[in-house]
């Protein structure tokens, strides 16, 4: 699954066109016909996890030497888009567990990665990323969360807010100060397990979308762990944060465009069969003008989020250049911001259709809107591209 090794440009691979349409084919087989009543219920989609694990789509970005499937950060987006496309919430489960587990691909010892990448391989267990707090969301670097080191062990209290897959993950990356008086370079990262005594979760946030995911603040009171799960030496977790994030924003900005394709292909369906004073709604050149426009988004953001993952991808592989920071974020912020455009427009074009729960534009819109949030806000991610521009 390592697909193409030109990463030059947004070149996709036979083999990556070949793993859209498995994946594809899967989504709306076994994952589509659940994501209505997932929402519905805001429970976990446990049907899109099992079908993951079951075809090794649910972690692909693990290395081979761990048991993973070895796919390139572009095989990972195609994964992801794919299955945003018929259900978000089911999309979060491949793209956290990267994002959980990306600090440890990037910094963690060989004993680390070994521990813990295998299992999460094999889908033995989830992993989620642990870095805001209530008083540091887009301020990370003033986190509260303490580790104090114990001899062999580092003990963590703290409480991290808005954590992803909280509480089904078995595994989360934890980012806690070890030295108050050095800010961002005071930041450790560890991996906490869920079994771990003093981990407890708290409960599911009520979302206007993607309730399928749970979403809960992680509670730490006295965990103490051993001093080998400090992901790279102490003082570096910051900097590991930062890095992860300009590869996982690109993931992202692949669920934007897996819920963008998904509305504008129900849209375009939708049209060609209601008719309006005779005709088929779609003859309208008003509405022809908005498809267009939505196409032309989409395609605009695709492109940009292929080309940041072929520069996930070259970094990864030690031979990328230092745009990565403003690619991925660009890519997430106009991928996020289309997908808004494009569900509200698919709303209006159903008319009071569009705006009820029997049909799925709705929530497709509802799930679009988190896209600009999180992993950044877009009005930080506009910080971010002015600090780096190439």
């Amino acid at each position: 699954m390592a697909g193409s090794t030109d990463f030059d440009l947004y070149r996709p691979s036979e083999e990556h066109e070949m793993l859209r349409e498995a994946v594809r084919a899967l989504a709306e087989a076994k994952i589509a016909p659940f994501a209505a009543e997932v929402d519905e219920r805001a429970r976990f989609p446990q049907e899109a996890l099992e079908a993951l694990v079951a075809n090794d789509l649910h972690a692909v970005h693990v290395p081979e030497v761990y048991g993973g499937a070895g796919a390139d950060a572009l095989a990972t987006v195609v994964v992801i888009e794919e299955v945003a496309r018929v259900c978000a919430s089911s999309s979060l489960i491949p793209a956290v567990n990267k994002l959980g587990s990306l600090p440890v691909m990037l910094s963690g010892s060989e004993e680390l990665k070994r521990r813990y990448l295998g299992p999460l391989a094999r889908g033995e267990g989830l992993f989620s990323y642990c870095l805001s707090e209530p008083e540091a969301g887009s301020d990370a670097a003033g986190m509260r969360t303490r580790a104090v080191r114990d001899g062999d062990f580092w003990v963590l209290d703290g409480v991290k807010r808005w954590i992803t897959n909280a509480g089904v993950s078995e595994y989360y990356t934890v980012m806690a100060v070890t030295d108050p008086d050095k800010r961002s370079k005071g930041i450790s990262a560890f991996v906490v397990e869920k079994s771990d005594e003093g981990v407890s979760f708290g409960a599911p946030e009520r979302k206007l979308g993607i309730k399928g995911s749970p979403t809960r603040e992680v509670y730490l009171d006295g965990v103490r762990i051993p001093a080998d799960r400090m992901i790279g030496a102490e003082g570096t977790g910051f900097a590991t944060a930062m890095r992860t994030l300009d590869h996982t924003r690109i993931t992202i900005a692949a669920q934007a465009l897996g819920i963008a394709q998904g509305a504008l292909d129900y849209a375009k369906g939708y049209v060609r069969e209601r008719k309006q004073f005779g005709k088929p709604v779609g003859d309208f050149q008003g509405v022809q003008f908005m498809l267009a426009d939505m196409g032309m988004k989409l395609e605009a953001a695709r492109q940009l989020t292929y080309a940041a993952a072929a520069r996930s991808e070259r970094v990864s592989r030690g031979s990328g250049k230092e745009d990565l920071t403003f690619f991925g974020a660009a890519a997430k912020c106009f991928a996020s911001d289309a997908a808004m455009e494009i569900t509200t427009d698919a709303v209006q074009l159903l008319g009071g259709y569009g705006y009820t729960r029997d049909y799925p534009l709705e929530r497709m819109m509802r799930d679009a809107k988190i896209t600009q949030i999180y992993e950044g806000t877009n009005q930080v991610q506009r910080i971010v591209m002015a600090r780096n521009l190439p």
